[in-house]
């Protein structure tokens, strides 16, 4: 991560656990911003599975997906992430936007 980030010395449990209940906190709206953008990236399922469709394209890009991937190489050396679970992410998160595509076709078949 940053470095912006000071690491705190705590002096007494009152504030070791002040500092758990804080830190859990900001976790949780995290965790609830990481949702509404997840929710976000996945309902571009429907306008990626169209244009797929009307150009006659795979659902699975393999380029675009190395390009991803690329991308995310770089963004783990610069935040100092871990590239393995990185990837695991963005390979959950690529998945998911499949499945959403391969509904949409299928509902496009069925009519």
């Amino acid at each position: 991560m940053e470095d912006d980030y000071e690491i705190k010395r705590l002096n007494n449990k009152q504030e070791a656990e002040e500092l758990l209940e804080k830190s859990r906190k900001c976790i949780d709206e995290i965790d609830n911003e990481l949702f509404t953008l997840i929710s976000k990236r996945t309902s571009f399922a429907r306008d990626i599975a169209l244009s797929k469709e009307y150009l006659g394209m795979p659902i699975f890009d393999k380029s675009r997906e190395a390009e991803i991937h690329e991308k995310i190489d770089v963004y783990c050396e610069k935040f100092g992430l871990d590239v393995e679970i990185i990837d695991q992410i963005i390979d959950m998160l690529t998945i998911l936007n499949k499945n959403e595509q391969e509904k949409i076709l299928r509902r496009n078949d069925d009519g």
